[in-house]
């Protein structure tokens, strides 16, 4: 059996641009973002899907997925968000994640293709990173 990927994030064996942290969930930047604040937040817990999610979970997790949409139109200047979770089809990594994505109008995403980008530089993500880190600690 490989290492969940995420599992690695939460206990700290991988790095990763991290924007939240609380005793039940970590939120970091996707590394092939949509876009600039493109953020994955996860349960500590290893889950894979939000069926198998334990119901004491729920509102931690959508609360901090709620914080973080605000905070991409806050700290990022974005019009709005998208926030998403796959169930095994185009989950990529088989730990549940929240997708929380900064949208703006005519920003290029039309339906379910989604062109992935790259950060200009490790500091270019670390700067996002942390002004989304600003935004959630006020």
């Amino acid at each position: 059996m490989s290492v969940c990927a995420f599992c690695a994030i939460v206990a700290g064996d991988s790095g990763a641009a991290v924007v939240l942290e609380t005793d039940l969930t970590i939120a970091f930047l996707d590394i092939r973002p949509l876009f600039a604040g493109h953020t994955l937040l996860v349960p500590r817990a290893h889950v894979e899907t939000l069926p198998e999610l334990a119901p004491d979970l729920i509102e931690p997790l959508f609360g901090d997925a709620q914080r973080l949409a605000e905070a991409m139109e806050s700290a990022l200047g974005a019009a709005g968000s998208f926030v998403a979770v796959n169930n095994r089809v185009s989950q990529s990594v088989p730990h549940l994640h929240v997708h929380v994505v900064p949208r703006n109008r005519k920003d290029g995403l039309k339906g379910f293709f989604w062109p992935r980008t790259n950060y200009d530089s490790a500091e270019h993500m670390e700067e996002v990173a942390a002004t989304l880190r600003q935004a959630l600690s006020a």
